[in-house]
């Protein structure tokens, strides 16, 4: 399997590191292609069998997936001259442009998926969301092994990607904020500020994976593991709710959409 990826920005980049320290693609079956050229060289040192080129043609030609990781007005520009057709498959990163405006840039019966990584691609602990269109079953699981390898990747519907990305793209800045003020109150207390950005991050780390790694699991009762009577934890929950805290991102997350 062929892939190329056009654009090597942040989120190609990421995306191209990804597939190639991955297990289901190998770094010769990935093409990058970049106006410029020293993105495309700290690729090509970071993964020497990567193939590299200026030329999205030549990226696309017999690639059998085609990542098109450019901003969203440049996707027009650069999908129209590859003429992409079936079997090929496209795949946009381009958030905000929707399947029937990507399939009026190519074969409109060809498979599309729209991806919305975050951010944390870089790190491959990602969450993506994924939608399809004119997509079969093996398609799909392969685009769901694919970013899965970067992180955990969700199939959801097209319909569903404003809300997906306020809680995963636009949720890790505010998952970020809250580590910044648990920072705050930690140097206030006293303790070292790069310490307590060490001790916050591990800890939304570990509550993260608490979480991921026990479907049977549920926010409140990993809560009321740690919240016994009259102790400092139920003092700071409580706290939280008096000053608004779920209320507040309840809100943010309702104004990202």
């Amino acid at each position: 399997m062929k892939v190329a990826i056009i654009g090597a920005g942040n989120m190609g980049g990421a995306i191209a590191r990804g597939l190639a320290g991955g297990h289901y693609i190998k770094a010769e079956e990935i093409t990058v292609s970049n106006p410029s050229q020293e993105k495309l060289d700290r690729l090509k040192k970071a993964y020497p069998d990567m193939n590299i080129t200026n030329s999205n043609k030549e990226a696309a030609a017999d690639a059998d997936i085609i990542i098109i990781a450019v901003k969203p007005w440049k996707v027009e520009e650069v999908v129209k001259p590859l003429r992409l057709r079936q079997p090929q498959i496209l795949v946009s990163v381009a958030a905000g442009l929707n399947f029937e405006t990507l399939a009026h840039y190519v074969d409109p019966e060809m498979p599309i998926f729209r991806i919305i990584p975050n951010t944390a691609i870089a790190e491959r602990a990602s969450m993506t969301l994924v939608a399809a269109r004119n997509a079969s079953e093996k398609q799909i699981q392969t685009m769901l092994n694919l970013f899965n390898e970067m992180g955990l990747a969700m199939l959801i519907e097209e319909k569903q990607f404003a809300a997906a990305t306020s809680l995963t793209s636009c949720g890790i800045a505010y998952v970020l904020k809250y580590v910044q003020a648990a920072m705050q109150a930690g140097v206030e207390m006293g303790i070292k500020p790069h310490d307590a950005m060490k001790m916050v991050a591990q800890t939304v780390e570990g509550a993260a994976r608490i979480l991921l790694n026990n479907e049977e699991t549920h926010p409140t009762l990993e809560i009321e593991k740690v919240t016994t009577p009259g102790g400092i934890t139920i003092k700071g929950i409580n706290t939280l709710e008096h000053e608004g805290f779920t209320s507040a991102i309840i809100k943010a997350l309702k104004a990202s959409v």
